[in-house]
């Protein structure tokens, strides 16, 4: 059995398990929670040496960093997340970096409390997490594809990432109003089982 390790509010997770859902795969979730600290214990470390999530045993081999775990399910279950055309790939790919490595990392938790913890009192979490977000945000509405998602009609690697992120973005109470496409392209995407089912709200832990 394919085994997921992962936080439930985790965005790359989350990417992670949309992508399992999209391929039809068998996996169990195997919760492993941050705010306990649970990802610097020496079992997790030897899973992940990075001490993050996801990380996802599969296939006999145990891999991390959600975009090469997509990439990987692309590879080996033919998910169809990029485009034929080369020049089309690196749309799709830049759309998707946009997110997983230009919002997602100076959001990340570690990053943004110890930014608030240093400054004083100066900021606070949402103050940080709207500066980075909203003109993230606003780049990648300026970056879509024409049709229905984020480039197309079918589901791309792009929007793998997209959902997540306006997750967090809402938690934060980012100003998603001047982002009409985005907010579309995300109620027509969390429509489809596979994102459906990946939702935060329908992993969480008891």
């Amino acid at each position: 059995m394919t085994v997921l390790y992962d936080y439930w509010r985790s965005s790359a997770s989350y990417r992670v398990r949309i992508a399992l859902n999209l391929a039809g795969e068998e996996w169990r979730a195997v919760p492993v929670d941050l705010l306990a600290a649970e990802h610097k214990a020496t079992a997790h470390l030897a899973r992940h040496p990075q001490g993050l999530v996801p990380a996802l045993e599969i296939d006999g081999i145990m891999m991390t960093q959600s975009l090469a775990i997509i990439e990987y399910l692309e590879e080996t279950r033919g998910l169809g997340l990029l485009p034929d055309a080369p020049g089309d790939r690196a749309r799709v790919r830049a759309m998707a970096y946009a997110i997983a490595i230009d919002i997602h990392p100076v959001c990340n938790l570690s990053v943004a409390r110890f930014a608030v913890e240093q400054s004083g009192g100066a900021l606070n979490m949402q103050d940080w997490m709207q500066h980075f977000i909203t003109p993230g945000l606003r780049a990648f509405e300026a970056m879509l594809g024409p049709g229905r998602y984020c480039w197309g009609n079918g589901v791309s690697l792009a929007d793998l990432c997209l959902v997540p992120q306006l997750y967090n973005a809402r938690r934060w109470a980012v100003d998603l109003t001047d982002m009409p496409r985005i907010r579309a392209i995300d109620a027509r995407l969390n429509d489809l089982p596979a994102f459906a089912a990946a939702h935060p709200d329908r992993v969480k832990p008891a």
